[in-house]
Formats: structure tokens, sequence, C-alpha cells
């Protein structure tokens, strides 16, 4: 009825679950976060010596989430441009929305062909992480790579 999609170039994910699943044509991601793959550390972030968190970087965040994003669709047979559902969660949403609202724009430049998008203020998320997406997409035949920017 399904496919189990596990991508091994993508972070592992925080819980017992997969990056996505294809149900026919329609597949689903599960919330993508913008940890480092091989090091699985999270981008952006500063700890001071007692390994707090001090600081973090939103554009480096979104732009680490969205690489993430594009490695499940390529995982899945799925391109950048083959989403057509965008939820986008931001822990401070007054702070970090003009920034992650702009980098949206350069990966998603054309209107007319950019995925719908629900953007939510929360409180928090599952590990500290200042933004996650869900997202669906929309699979169909062959595929190539992804025009998103490096």
């Amino acid at each position: 009825m399904s496919d189990v999609i596990r991508a091994s170039a993508a972070p592992k994910p925080v819980g017992q679950y997969p990056h996505a699943r294809r149900v026919g044509e329609l597949l689903f991601l599960s919330g993508i976060g913008p940890r480092d793959p091989a090091s699985n550390a999270i981008v952006g972030n500063v700890h001071d010596a007692d390994g707090r968190l001090i600081s973090y970087d939103i554009d480096a965040q979104t732009r680490a989430v969205f690489a993430n994003v594009r490695t499940v669709l390529e995982a899945s047979g799925a391109r950048w441009e083959d989403l057509v559902d965008v939820t986008v969660y931001l822990t401070d949403m007054a702070r970090d929305f003009k920034t992650y609202n702009a980098v949206w724009a350069e990966w998603f430049p054309d209107i007319d062909t950019a995925p719908c998008r629900t953007t939510l203020g929360i409180t928090a998320l599952p590990t500290p992480i200042a933004i996650e997406l869900k997202c669906t997409a929309v699979v169909r035949g062959a595929t190539s790579s992804s025009k998103a920017p490096e």
C-alpha cells in the first residue's frame, strides 16, 4: 500500500519513524530539521562552555533544513520542484520570519511554481532547533536532480 523511504544521506530521524512514505503519487515527508547528516550536529547552534545553547543562526538552519528536505526528496525519487505543500515550524516567529522568508524566496523564486506554505510559530521542537519542515510532494514518473540553490 505504501513505500517507506529511509534516506541514508539525510540526518537520522530523532524517533521511530521513516524519513518519508510514498502512497501512490503522493510523498509525505516526516518533520525534517537542520541537523548535519554527517555529524548530527545542529547547524548554526552556538553553545557555551557548559553546553547550553546561547544563540543560533536561522539563515544557516533554514538553508540546512532545505538541503535535508531536498536529500529526502531525491532519495524518494522526487525533485525539489515536486513539493506541493510545506508546513514550516519556527520557534521564534518575531525574530526569524523575515530571514527565513528571504531564504525561502531564494529557493522558490517563482510564485507560480512554489508550493503552498503555512508557517507556524511554536514554543519548542523536540531538539534545540529553530525550524522544522513537514512536506508533501507529488511524484510522477522519472525525475532529475533538484535545481535548488547549493
